[in-house]
């Protein structure tokens, strides 16, 4: 969330963050509230005083006075009672608001209210070029024996799979090269729970405007997260770091789950917009600084190119516009893979940084080289997510006899094997 200070000397810049980002804020009913809360805390501290002020009178005080004193403490408590109320009434009905409250964006964010408006800034490798007809990576995965679709969703319903024999192993290869890529640039792997309470889904921003989107177990008041961002967000909340073990960097692996409402008309064939996924995803924390933070989105940014690069995929990396990216993303990059099938090129990777959005919701702090407790800086990107990319790789590498090549980074997690 944004400080309250920031929001109010900044109005005019928070209500062009709300345009842009198309959120449905009013930027001066906050500021109202805001204004009145501060106001009830103000003739709560001195109600409280005057409390001190009258007990200490009526220790020295003779009966009659006492009389007095105890009538007047007597109504006293009853205002102090429903100013108590009011208090605690507008901060919740504040903190509501500053839930939704976006983050700013960056000066070079396209504007504009959906991906319609997002500007390609970099495009790497070639289309495939087959003299055959392609399938597309159901047809290619089910003529293998590759994976079970229609007996998955006797299993689970919709968009259930189950990935069998080589596909399974080239999919634990790529999530296998992937943290050994990460771990070898100084990430922590990480493997994080996928269950996980209300306070890091806040936290990390995915509510409360994702809860729709989100499994809710509500008997154990629990839900399972669509990233293992979430549980990032929430491993250090409440901690104030040391500035000298700045910045963490996590490789973090889970299996994630989403219910994709929103998407019940567009490509949801096979392994497209599935409920469960594995990901390994890249997360930062660091330094509450522009210039590393900017650091460190270039660096999440690159990794995810030589993943890319190292299979051989063709991709284009855009600058995402202001309202694709999220209430708290400062900056977002979105990195679209070539899907032969598709004819079209369709997101795997999503570089965010945050700035300190996340960090005061979550509580995310540390302590600098002059002692001052200041907030982290976050920020994430997917480094791999299965079986997405997966449909992608298969079918890219497809050959005339429905076999499938294997990238050569590949290779060593599958026995050296060059072709399935």
């Amino acid at each position: 969330m944004l400080d309250k200070r920031f929001i109010r000397e900044n109005p005019d810049a928070v209500k062009e963050a709300v345009r842009v980002k198309g959120v449905d804020l009013d930027v001066d009913e906050l500021l109202a509230l805001d204004e009145t809360t501060r106001k009830l805390q103000h003739e709560l501290d001195q109600g409280q005083a005057r409390k001190k002020t009258l007990s200490k009178a009526f220790a020295q005080a003779d009966d009659a006075r006492r009389q007095e004193l105890r009538a007047e403490s007597n109504e006293l408590e009853e205002q102090l009672k429903q100013l108590r109320e009011a208090l605690e009434d507008n901060k919740t009905r504040v903190n509501d608001l500053l839930l939704i409250t976006p983050n700013i964006p960056w000066d070079g964010s396209p504007v504009g209210a959906d991906e319609s408006a997002n500007v390609t800034i970099k495009t790497w490798g070639q289309k495939p070029e087959f003299d055959f007809p392609p399938l597309d990576h159901v047809d290619l995965a089910e003529q293998r024996g590759w994976a079970e679709f229609a007996r998955a969703r006797t299993v689970a319903g919709a968009r259930a799979y189950a990935l069998t024999g080589d596909l399974l192993l080239l999919e634990r290869a790529l999530h296998s090269y992937a943290l050994d890529l990460l771990n070898n640039k100084g990430f922590t792997p990480i493997s994080v729970p996928a269950l996980v309470k209300e306070a890091p889904l806040v936290g990390s921003g995915m509510f409360p405007k994702g809860r729709e989107e989100t499994y809710e177990l509500p008997a154990d008041k629990a839900f399972l997260a669509g990233t293992a961002e979430v549980a990032l967000v929430g491993l250090h909340s409440g901690e104030i770091l040391d500035k000298k073990h700045l910045p963490i960097r996590y490789a973090g692996i889970s299996p994630c789950f989403r219910r994709e409402i929103g998407s019940a008309s567009r490509d949801v064939r096979g392994l497209l917009r599935v409920h469960q996924f594995e990901k390994v995803e890249q997360f930062v924390l660091c330094e509450a600084d522009e210039a590393e933070s900017a650091r460190w989105h270039a660096e999440l940014l690159e990794c995810a190119e030589q993943i890319l690069q190292a299979l051989g995929l063709h991709y284009e990396v855009v600058e995402c516009a202001t309202g694709d990216m999220g209430l708290g993303k400062f900056r977002m990059n979105d990195i679209n893979t070539w899907f032969p099938s598709l004819d079209m090129l369709r997101e795997t990777h999503s570089c965010s940084t945050l700035h300190d959005w996340q960090a005061r919701r979550a509580n995310l702090r540390y302590r600098d080289a002059d002692g001052k407790v200041r907030f982290v800086h976050t920020l994430n990107n997917t480094a791999v997510a299965t079986p997405h990319l997966l449909a992608a790789l298969i079918e890219n590498y497809q050959t005339k006899d429905r076999q499938v090549r294997v990238p050569e980074v590949l290779r060593p997690y599958l026995g050296g094997r060059e072709v399935l």
